[in-house]
């Protein structure tokens, strides 16, 4: 560069440097503290605080997507036992005549108003059962009909004295005809009842002889084929001769001879009552079978 360039350059700095020493001995420090407001203008609009609005939104179970969606289970209606009304039976009697049945449990004091009306009903009456007679007999039927003999609950009054026996020695006895004179007043009450007379207060009863039938279980089975059944297994029962020897292992005494004590139950009572009785027994039982 020049000198006069340098000389130029130089120039214009001091007067530089001495202007920024004028205007630092000029300036005047403010005394106090300025606020300026600018107005607004009409183009801005004054903004009010939002109103605050709370929105109250119902309870939402939000289920999993992983879990099912929830079935509505279907209502399960238990109803309460109901008793079972059995219509009271009306049976036909004289021409023109119905008679109104009572109820099974109360039905004895109308039994024995029908046995007093038979021939020989009030002999009938005193050697017969006191009460429920008709289970009895239903019971008494359905055990004959399977061939065995109910030890309780007999439809007649338990007989007595308890079966005679003679020894023949210390482990072998024999049964001796008093045993069978026992049943002699049952077996000839029951074969002196006229058949046709008890038919008929038979059929006016059956209605509650097929009621206590299904209350042992036979619903659906005739509880006159079960009678015919029972009637007939007795007239095909062989007779056993005697004498009946009998052995005593425990309290109980079994026949001596096996092939009578592996007997059905039903057949073994025919022996206990005697060849005479069950005679008269099955010749009754014929005429009743010609009836049903």
């Amino acid at each position: 560069m020049s000198k006069l360039g340098l000389w130029v350059v130089a120039g214009i700095a001091v007067f530089t440097l001495l202007y920024l020493v004028y205007l630092a001995a000029t300036f005047e420090a403010p005394t106090g503290t300025t606020t300026v407001i600018v107005p607004a203008t009409s183009m801005q609009s004054v903004v009010e605080p939002a109103p605050v609005i709370t929105l109250t939104l119902p309870q939402t179970r939000l289920q999993s997507p992983e879990e099912p969606p929830a079935v509505a289970a279907t209502p399960v209606i238990i109803d309460a036992p109901v008793e079972v009304e059995i219509a009271v039976p009306v049976v036909e009697g004289l021409p023109g005549e119905f008679i109104e049945l009572p109820s099974l449990n109360d039905s004895d004091d109308f039994v024995f108003e029908g046995l007093r009306a038979l021939q020989n009903g009030a002999a009938l009456i005193r050697v017969l059962a006191d009460e429920q007679l008709i289970r009895s007999i239903v019971v008494f039927v359905d055990n004959i009909n399977r061939g065995e003999f109910p030890q309780t609950s007999l439809p007649y009054k338990r007989i007595e004295p308890a079966m005679s026996v003679r020894n023949i020695d210390a482990n072998l006895y024999v049964m001796e005809a008093a045993a069978h004179e026992r049943f002699n007043q049952l077996i000839d009450t029951f074969v002196a009842v006229d058949t046709d007379q008890a038919m008929i207060l038979y059929r006016t009863l059956q209605p509650l002889f097929q009621q206590a039938y299904a209350e042992i279980g036979s619903r659906n089975v005739d509880f006159d084929d079960t009678l015919r059944s029972a009637i007939n297994a007795v007239l095909r029962s062989p007779n056993v001769e005697g004498p009946y020897q009998l052995v005593k292992p425990s309290v109980m005494f079994l026949y001596a001879d096996a092939s009578i004590e592996n007997m059905e139950e039903m057949r073994k009572q025919l022996i206990r009552i005697g060849p005479q009785n069950t005679e008269k027994l099955k010749a009754k039982l014929r005429q009743f079978s010609e009836k049903l």
